[in-house]
């Protein structure tokens, strides 16, 4: 017997409807620098959820970065491109303010650690106070990436071989980390 037709009180309110579609475009912003194998395990996982992600590249005023900017977008775009519905875009300023720039309401954040978890829940705080519109979506990473970190890629990589950097970074950064650093690929 086929299902009874959807009457009036059946069918989704237009608020539901703007919310499920603002919901289906995630916003993951980051300095990436450079894109490890954690971010992008979350940024396929997240593919999987999510209909669109745009992959937000910025600027971390508290860093000091190994990349340009444009190097870094080009790293993420490389790492990315086997994901449809992943695009990637360079940003300035607040996150929250690149969600809506998106026309999006979901700030996708993953982590690795407790200390991660502290850090991103006053941050989070913070973007709730600056636009209650926006959620934030946790995703942990997965427990191989999780000590992973720009750090000690930087303090590897001239002493590891490509192979061993494989493990931590996708393929298109290996050479990039290697022009950057003038290091030499090691034997593995």
């Amino acid at each position: 017997m086929p299902p009874h037709p959807p009457t009036a009180s059946s069918l989704p309110s237009p608020e539901w409807a703007s919310r499920t579609e603002a919901g289906a475009t995630a916003v993951y912003t980051g300095s990436f620098d450079p894109i490890t194998l954690g971010h992008l395990d979350v940024i396929e996982r997240a593919s999987r959820i999510f209909g669109r992600i745009v992959v937000g590249v910025g600027i971390n005023p508290d860093k000091h970065p190994l990349f340009t900017l444009e190097e870094r977008v080009a790293l993420v775009k490389a790492s990315v491109a086997h994901l449809v519905n992943v695009q990637v875009a360079l940003y300035s300023g607040l996150s929250v303010a690149f969600v809506r720039e998106q026309g999006a309401r979901v700030l996708l954040r993953g982590v690795r650690s407790l200390t991660d978890i502290d850090a991103e829940f006053t941050m989070t705080l913070a973007n709730r106070k600056l636009d209650p519109g926006v959620e934030t979506v946790f995703l942990m990473s997965d427990s191989q990436y999780t000590h992973v970190s720009s750090s000690l890629l930087k303090q590897i990589t001239p002493l590891a071989g490509d192979e061993s950097l494989h493990q931590f970074v996708p393929p298109p950064v290996v050479p990039a980390l290697r022009a950057k650093l003038g290091a030499q690929p090691g034997a593995d």
